[in-house]
C-alpha cells in the first residue's frame, strides 16, 4: 500500500469514528415518531422547563466503570421545585451524621422520639408500620424510599437542621442546594429554621442521647428570587400574581444526579467528596432506592395504590402491571406545583445493560399553581416513560467491549 493510500485510509477512518462519536454524542436529536410525547416536550423545551442528563457507563477488564455524560437544557441556575428528591440526599446524610456521633449503642435502630415545643411543631413518639411501633431512623429512610413518605422526611429534617444538611452538600460539591423547609407543612420561613428536640434510647429503653430545640440564624434561600406561574391558590383564595419560591428549596439537576451517582459508584469521587457512610449503610440505601412497595413488610404497601412503578417513573410511567425481575432501579422522584422528577440508576441484569438518568419536566398549561389542574397524566407521566424505554432503546444497540458484572446489585427483598 502507497504511502498516499495509507494517509487516505487513516482519514477515512477518523472521519468514520468522529461521525459514530459525534451521531452518538447527540442523544437528544432528531427523536422517532414512535415516542410522541418525548418528541413533543422536546421540540418545546422552554413551554415544559425540561432539563435532563444521561449517563452512559463502560466498563474495563477489571469492571471498573467509565463515565460519558450528556445533557438537554440542563441549567443548574434555572430554578424548579424540586419537591420529593431532596429526601434523597437527607436520608443519606441522616446516617453520615450517625456515624459522626460515636456513642455506644447509638444506631439506626435506636428509637427516636421527636418533641415539640412550638405552636407549628409536632412531636412523633410512635409509628404504627414499623415492627416496633416505635419511629427509628432506618425506619424514617424505608419510608422515604419506598414511598416518599413527607412526615419521615420532616423528622429527619428536624433531626438534622438546615446548617448540617447545606454544609454536608456544599463540602461534597454540590453547590446548587437550599434544602430550608418542611415538605406539607404550613410553616413560614422563621419557623422552618427552628428545630425539635430529639432523644434517643437503646435497646433497653433508657436515653442515650438528647439533642435539644435548636435555631439557626443563617438563612437558606434562592437570591435570584424565583417565581412560577402567573397565579395561585392560597388557603381557598386564588391570588393574581406568581408564586415566589424565594424560601422554598433547591435542589438543582447536576447535584440531583450526583447524589445518585455518588451513592451508586462512590470509588469514582475524590474522598471529600463522597457520602461518609459505611458500606453497610451504603447497601442499606441501595436496597431501599430499589426496592418496590410490594416487597417490603414494614412498613408494609398493598395494591393497588401501592404498584411496582409507584415512585419507579422512567420506562414503566404510570404502568400497573408488575415490574419484569430483570430491571432494577435505584432512584428518587419527585411530583409537585406541576413538576416531576426522576433520577435514577437503571439496570437490566439480563441484558447487562446500566445507565444513569435524572430529569424534570414541568406541566402547568393554566399556568396557575395549587389547583391540582396540572398534565400529569397527559404529558409528564408519558414523557418519562418514553424517555426511559428511548434511552434502553439505545443502550441495547450500543456496542460495548465487555458487559457489566452486576451480581452485587442482586440484593435480597
Amino acid at each position: 500500500m502507497s504511502l498516499k493510500t495509507n494517509f487516505f485510509s487513516i482519514l477515512l477512518c477518523l472521519s468514520i469514528l468522529i461521525s459514530c462519536q459525534t451521531k452518538d454524542q447527540k442523544p437528544f436529536e432528531d427523536i422517532p415518531d414512535t415516542y410522541p410525547v418525548l418528541k413533543k416536550v422536546l421540540q418545546n423545551p422552554d413551554e415544559y422547563q425540561v432539563q435532563i442528563v444521561y449517563t452512559q457507563i463502560d466498563r474495563d477488564e477489571n469492571n471498573v466503570p467509565s463515565f460519558r455524560d450528556f445533557d438537554f437544557r440542563l441549567d443548574d441556575d434555572k430554578y424548579f421545585y424540586p419537591a420529593s428528591t431532596v429526601k434523597l440526599p437527607v436520608a443519606i446524610l441522616a446516617l453520615e451524621w450517625l456515624g459522626e456521633q460515636d456513642i455506644y449503642g447509638l444506631t439506626a435502630k435506636s428509637v427516636m422520639l421527636t418533641d415539640s415545643v412550638r405552636p407549628s411543631q409536632l412531636p412523633a413518639d410512635n409509628d404504627s408500620s414499623a415492627l416496633t411501633l416505635l419511629p427509628s431512623i432506618s425506619h424514617y429512610i424505608k419510608k422515604i424510599l419506598l414511598v416518599s413518605d413527607n412526615d419521615a422526611y420532616n423528622r429527619l429534617y428536624e433531626l438534622l437542621g438546615q446548617d448540617y444538611i447545606n454544609s454536608k452538600m456544599q463540602e461534597k460539591g454540590m453547590n446548587h442546594t437550599a434544602i430550608n423547609h418542611r415538605l406539607s407543612m404550613p410553616m413560614s420561613e422563621e419557623e422552618n429554621r427552628y428545630f425539635n428536640p430529639v432523644s434517643f434510647l437503646n435497646e433497653e429503653g433508657k436515653v442515650i442521647l438528647e439533642i435539644p430545640e435548636r435555631k439557626t440564624d443563617n438563612i437558606y434561600s434562592n437570591l435570584d428570587h424565583p417565581k412560577i406561574g402567573k397565579a395561585y391558590f392560597s388557603k381557598g383564595e386564588l391570588i393574581e400574581e406568581p408564586m415566589d419560591f424565594t424560601f422554598k428549596n433547591k435542589f438543582a439537576l447536576s447535584d440531583f444526579h450526583g447524589v445518585v451517582q455518588r451513592i451508586v459508584f462512590p470509588e469514582k469521587f475524590a474522598s471529600n467528596e463522597r457520602f461518609n457512610i459505611s458500606e453497610e449503610d451504603r447497601n442499606f440505601i441501595l436496597q431501599y432506592m430499589s426496592m418496590l412497595p410490594g416487597e417490603s413488610d414494614y412498613p408494609k404497601y398493598y395494591l393497588p395504590e401501592y404498584y411496582d412503578s409507584y415512585s419507579k417513573f422512567f420506562k414503566f410511567g404510570t404502568d400497573k402491571n408488575p415490574i419484569p425481575a430483570q430491571f432494577r432501579i435505584f432512584n428518587k422522584t419527585g411530583n409537585a406545583y406541576g413538576h416531576l422528577l426522576d433520577g435514577s440508576y437503571f439496570v437490566d441484569f439480563e441484558e447487562g445493560i446500566e445507565f444513569l438518568v435524572t430529569a424534570v419536566i414541568y406541566t402547568n398549561a393554566n399556568k396557575t399553581l395549587n389547583d391540582d389542574t396540572y398534565e400529569y397524566e397527559e404529558i409528564a407521566f408519558p414523557f418519562f416513560a418514553e424517555l426511559g424505554e428511548y434511552l434502553y432503546q439505545l443502550e441495547l444497540k450500543r456496542e460495548k467491549e465487555r458487559k457489566p458484572v452486576l451480581s452485587k446489585l442482586k440484593m435480597e427483598y
